[in-house]
Parts: C-alpha cells; structure tokens; sequence
C-alpha cells in the first residue's frame, strides 16, 4: 500500500491514498505565507498526491484562494478537488476568527443549507479556486440543520451534479449520527468523517462504515491524529481540539510503545489504520508546509504487519 496508489470511486472519480488537507491554507492555529501554501501543494502533487480538500469555512476563503492561486496554470484535469456548503460568507465590518490567523475578516460566516445558499456557496467558491467545476462537494457540517440539509441541500446538489458543476456529493463531519442517516435516506456517493474512526477513536465502526459498504458509499477519513495527540501523545496534548485527558494520552503512549517494539511510528500506523475497514477508500492529512507532506509519504508508506494491528487492538 503507496501513498499514491489510485484508488477508483463508485462515480468514477480516482483519488490518491493520500489527500491533502487545508485548513491550515486559511492559517488554523498559526498563520502561513501565500507562498508556503503554494509550495506544500506543489510538493502534494509532484509527489502524487492528487486530491486536495478546502472548505470556505478554512479562513473564510483564504484557503480556497490560496489553493485558486496555487493552481493557476496547471492541468486540473491531473487532480481531484472537493470544497463544501454549509456556511455562507456575508460582509462584515466587525468579525474576526478566534481560530483562523489568516482569515479574510470583512466577511463573517452564517450556517445556511437552503438551496440558494448551497447554489450561491459553490459559485464563490469556484471563482477563489479559479475552476468551472469541483469534482467533489460535501455537505459540511449539518448538525443542527440535518433536516433542512436533506430537504434543500441535497436535492440542490443533485441538480448540480446533473448540470456537471461538481460529479460527487457527499457529506464531511466530526460526529457519525447524521452522515449514517445521510448513507440510509439519500442517494450520497461519499462521506468524509473526522477523528470518529481513528486508532483512538472507532465509534465509525458501529454504525456508518457497515452502512456505507452496504450502500457503496466511499469513505475518506480525516482527522487520524485526533488533532494532534496521536502525532505526539505529551502532556498538553490536544484531542479533537481540546486538552487531552491524561488517560487518552497515556492510552495514546502505550500505543506508541507497542509500535516502538516493531519499528513502526505512531504517525505511520494512525494514517494507515482506516484503511483495516474495507469502506475506507483514502485519508485525508492536513499540511502546512513541503516537509510535512515529505515526512507524511515516508511513514505512510512504510509497511504495517498484521502482527502490529493485533498488538495494538489489544491495548486497554
């Protein structure tokens, strides 16, 4: 298994193993240059990662821009590029992003999955990305509004995929309720799911992977780190954002302990792990510069026996 092994989705659509991640293109956390954006990017794709995520919410637009500019003059028709719905950008004198150091502050987010929203969403978004098209547009983020999602959202993207403006829906979340009732009630070609199917953290398993390879739903998994304490599981360690309890870092340390003893790192095996369900079809890894992509292909492509996979499924 290679990073850059082509893996064909039920619409037809082939993604590297790895996708790469931008959130850190809108400055998550710590701001980054125009230039190292392009940069991480250009070393994704001369590396043969080929699918690249964004999002309008990552520094209201700046990724999507970022990743627009970064692109200017390539062959898109080498990539595979998904962004979302779900939170308009209104103009604003006042907002400002606690979280996003790069955000584009004359704009404020609202959460709206009505059908002219979803519409008017995607045509800001392909004027940042500089494309006529995305091939994939995930619903992101529904969890108060899963009904209106269904309702609206949905249907508007159906029509979008007929009209050719993007070829998969899908939906993108950090919790499995709503992406399950999304696999069951609609007809959805992928969801992205975020830190709920990790070395730490399987609630996927129960419910949303058995029902996406029922359905022939694609699985893309983010999040393998939980957002950073199976990257380097220390004291201050964040999981899914937050401070990590000492027993999840301490679980997350026996961990590295059991791979230590087979040579393996922490980071290879969390971005390897999905791929033990059968739904999960690639990972998507979050980069800010050319020596996290680098450093990401060389411990992901680094073999995993099964032998690793029984050890560490026995550790309590």
């Amino acid at each position: 298994m290679k990073h850059d092994d082509r893996i064909k989705l039920r619409t037809g659509l082939e993604v590297s193993r790895i996708a790469l991640g931008t959130a850190a293109f809108g400055g998550l956390y710590k701001s980054v240059t125009d230039q190292a954006c392009t940069d991480t990017l250009q070393t994704a794709l001369n590396h043969g990662i080929t699918y690249l995520d964004t999002a309008p919410h990552y520094g209201k637009g700046t990724s999507e821009r970022r990743i627009g500019a970064a692109i200017a003059g390539l062959d898109k028709s080498k990539m595979v590029i998904s962004t979302k719905i779900g939170r308009l950008l209104n103009p604003s004198t006042t907002d400002f992003d606690d979280f996003f150091l790069d955000a584009d502050n004359t704009v404020e987010r609202k959460m709206d999955f009505s059908a002219s929203a979803v519409r008017r969403s995607l045509e800001e978004s392909l004027v940042k990305l500089g494309v006529d098209s995305v091939d994939i547009l995930y619903i992101h983020d529904p969890d108060d509004y899963a009904d209106i999602a269904i309702r609206e959202a949905y249907p508007e993207l159906e029509k979008m995929r007929a009209e050719g403006i993007i070829k998969a829906i899908g939906i993108g979340m950090n919790q499995c309720e709503i992406p399950t009732r999304f696999v069951k009630e609609t007809d959805i070609d992928m969801v992205l799911i975020a830190g709920r199917y990790s070395l730490l953290d399987q609630q996927a398993a129960l419910d949303l992977l058995p029902a996406a390879l029922e359905r022939g739903v694609d699985i893309v998994v983010a999040g393998v780190f939980n957002s950073g304490i199976l990257a380097n599981p220390v004291k201050g360690a964040t999981f899914d954002y937050m401070p990590a309890s000492d027993e999840l870092i301490n679980r997350a340390g026996r961990f590295r302990e059991v791979l230590d003893g087979h040579g393996v790192s922490l980071t290879g095996a969390a971005m390897q792990f999905p791929f033990q369900h059968p739904a999960v079809k690639a990972v998507l890894v979050g980069c800010r510069s050319e020596a996290e992509v680098l450093s990401n292909i060389t411990e992901f492509n680094k073999p995993i026996s099964s032998q690793v996979w029984t050890d560490l499924a026995s550790v309590q």
